[in-house]
């Protein structure tokens, strides 16, 4: 997409490539403006923040007290994650069992950053791995879909893995790397879909899989945020929202203390997500994520516009590597190099075009803001 025909905010790095971004007279963005009018007045990680933070540490406490651990961190090797593993362990003295789902997808950089923050902090790993078979054809199924959001399968099984396991183990507590601090602005649902759109799911699948999906975890929005919340009483908790955190200060502690390594870009622990984000979304639908993860930062005061404009003149993958990583990326798929490329041809398809449970998610979204629960989020 040329830049050229794109307003970009006056504020941020954010611009029409979101077809339903609206701009102030100043030229400021919504996004901005609701990160300013509705975030940033709610969010403290001082007294405020300190107070939240011992309060969720007592009550976590109290209902794991005689269990082996008292919450579960799902560990995919990124920042985010790591740092709160470090956090729950050191900062707030929580007995945390670290989760890991292992989709097929992992880059080695993952593997040695889980295993170094689970030796170092002396904490137990439970991993489990997806059925393969099926996670590659329901893989295929979104690439023939035509649809954007063709990370959803590996998402979903995430999540879904996760609160089955908290369900069926008694956990009570399940703590997220999810912050404002570096995601305060969210990609345009046009960009990504909800992932645990289980209905959405099912549709793709039964239109262009190839085999049944007997393994493969469901689980659907009315399950995790109304069943478990309110009947089950598992809680989703975001303590990196209550505490002090900041992204270069993060990583030079996780690099210094447990030879943690950084990745070029954030979501970049898994081969395929690195794939997903930086080749296929810009060159065949003309997103480009980087300018949601850098407004974020900018925003929250943690890096410049000048810095990420310049950022962004850059291609955000590399051309000198990038035909052995889509050569990688097909050859796990079972599937040619000519068929994968065949792909971004395809006509360009939204969630929209299949059967989706977009109303109920709009109804929970209104319903949780006007209980000041969740602020900004996709649109």
């Amino acid at each position: 997409m040329s830049e050229k025909y794109l307003q970009i905010c006056t504020n941020c790095v954010m611009d029409t490539s979101d077809s339903v971004i609206v701009f102030d007279e100043r030229g400021v963005c919504d996004h901005c403006n609701t990160y300013h009018d509705k975030i940033r007045p709610n969010w403290d990680t001082n007294e405020k923040g300190a107070r939240e933070l011992e309060k969720m540490v007592e009550t976590i406490q109290a209902e794991g007290k005689g269990k082996d651990f008292d919450c579960i961190i799902g560990m995919s090797g990124g920042i985010d994650s790591s740092y709160l593993v470090y956090a729950a362990k050191e900062l707030l003295g929580l007995r945390p069992l670290v989760f890991h789902v292992d989709a097929g997808w992992n880059s080695q950089i993952a593997t040695n950053n889980i295993e170094r923050l689970v030796d170092g902090l002396e904490l137990d790993l439970f991993t489990e791995v997806i059925n393969w078979e099926e996670m590659k054809d329901l893989q295929r199924a979104f690439f023939r879909s035509g649809v954007s959001h063709i990370d959803t399968p590996q998402d979903h099984a995430f999540f879904a893995v996760m609160y089955k396991f908290a369900t069926q183990n008694g956990v009570k507590h399940i703590l997220t790397g999810a912050n404002y601090s570096t995601e305060c602005i969210r990609n345009p649902m046009e960009w990504m879909y909800f992932q645990s759109d289980s209905r959405q799911i099912r549709d793709i699948h039964r239109q262009f899989g190839e085999r049944p999906l007997r393994n493969f975890p469901l689980t659907s929005i009315l399950w995790h945020k109304v069943w478990l919340p309110y009947a089950r009483g598992i809680k989703v908790l975001r303590p990196l929202n209550s505490m002090p955190y900041i992204k270069t200060e993060a990583r030079r502690l996780l690099m210094d203390r447990f030879g943690w390594q950084p990745y070029p870009q954030k979501h970049f622990e898994s081969r395929f997500t690195r794939f997903y984000e930086s080749y296929w979304l810009f060159e065949r639908f003309g997103f480009d994520v980087r300018k949601v993860q850098f407004s974020s930062l900018i925003v929250t005061g943690q890096m410049t516009r000048d810095e990420a404009l310049a950022e962004l003149q850059k291609l955000p993958y590399d051309p000198g590597t990038i035909g052995q990583e889509i050569e990688f990326v097909a050859n796990k798929l079972d599937i040619t190099v000519d068929e994968l490329i065949g792909y971004m041809a395809l006509p360009k398809k939204t969630f929209r075009d299949y059967r989706n449970q977009q109303e109920i998610y709009r109804l929970g979204a209104r319903v949780m803001r006007a209980l000041g629960i969740e602020r900004g989020g996709k649109r």
